[in-house]
C-alpha cells in the first residue's frame, strides 16, 4: 500500500522564499498540481495552508485578494486553509531615516524649497506600521504533531525553511513518520532534523505546476 502524504504549508515563509527566485508566477500556481508533484507515488491525503488573516477593516484590496486566493485553494476538496492573526506593530522606515541623514550631510546646494519638501517627506515616512503574523506557526506545529499522533499520515511535507519547527519535526519523526521540508530558502537548522530538505533553486521547477486555465 502506498504511503500516505500530507503537505503543511507555512504560507508566509513559503511566499517569501518563492519571491527570492524572482520569476515564479505566484498567481497561477496550482496547489493541487504542486502537491501531486511533491508526493510522487505516495497517496496524497491533503494539503493544509497556514496564513495570517487579512482584516476586512484594513486594506480592502489586500483583503479581497486574499479571500480570492483562499477560495481558489479551497475549491480543491483535499486542500484546507488555516488562518492565524495579523497584528499591527509600529516600525521605523530605514529608507526614510537614510534619506534624512543623506540630506543633512549633502554638500551640494539644492533649492531650499526642494530640500524642505524632501525633509518633510522623510519625516512623514519615518514612522510606519508593519503587520506581524501571530499564532500561525504554532497552529501548524500543533497540527503536525496531532495528526502524526492520530496516524493520519505516514509522510509529512513541510513547505517552509523555518527552524522554529524543529521540535515538532523531531517529535513527529520519533513516532516513526518521515518529514521532508521544501523551500527556495536555505534552512540549515531545520534540515538537520529532517529525512530530507528539498531545496528549489530555479523557477523552472514550477513549469508544470501552473493553472493552465489562467
Amino acid at each position: 500500500m502506498a504511503r500516505r502524504a500530507t503537505l503543511f504549508i507555512d504560507g508566509n515563509n513559503w511566499y517569501h522564499g518563492l519571491k527570492g527566485l524572482g520569476s515564479v508566477d505566484l498567481g497561477r500556481l496550482d496547489y493541487r498540481r504542486l502537491s501531486l508533484k511533491l508526493v510522487g507515488p505516495r497517496q496524497w491525503v491533503g494539503t493544509r495552508y497556514y496564513i495570517g488573516r487579512v482584516s476586512q477593516s484594513g486594506d480592502v484590496t489586500l483583503y479581497t485578494s486574499q479571500r480570492r486566493f483562499l477560495a481558489k485553494l479551497e475549491s480543491e476538496p483535499r486542500i484546507s486553509t488555516h488562518l492565524g492573526r495579523l497584528e499591527p506593530r509600529p516600525a521605523t522606515n530605514p529608507t526614510a531615516r537614510d534619506l534624512r541623514s543623506y540630506l543633512s550631510n549633502l554638500r551640494t546646494k539644492i533649492d531650499s524649497r526642494v530640500f524642505q519638501d524632501l525633509m518633510r517627506l522623510a519625516r512623514r515616512q519615518q514612522k510606519t506600521t508593519v503587520f506581524v503574523e501571530k499564532a500561525v506557526d504554532v497552529m501548524l506545529a500543533v497540527d503536525l504533531v496531532v495528526l502524526a499522533e492520530r496516524d493520519d499520515f505516514d509522510d509529512a511535507y513541510l513547505l517552509s525553511a523555518d527552524g522554529d519547527f524543529t521540535p515538532a519535526v523531531e517529535h513527529v519523526r520519533s513516532r516513526g513518520k518521515r518529514v521532508y521540508a521544501v523551500s527556495a530558502s536555505s534552512g540549515a537548522r531545520l534540515a538537520a532534523t529532517l529525512n530530507s530538505f528539498i531545496r528549489i533553486r530555479a523557477s523552472s521547477w514550477f513549469d508544470d505546476c501552473y493553472d493552465a486555465s489562467v
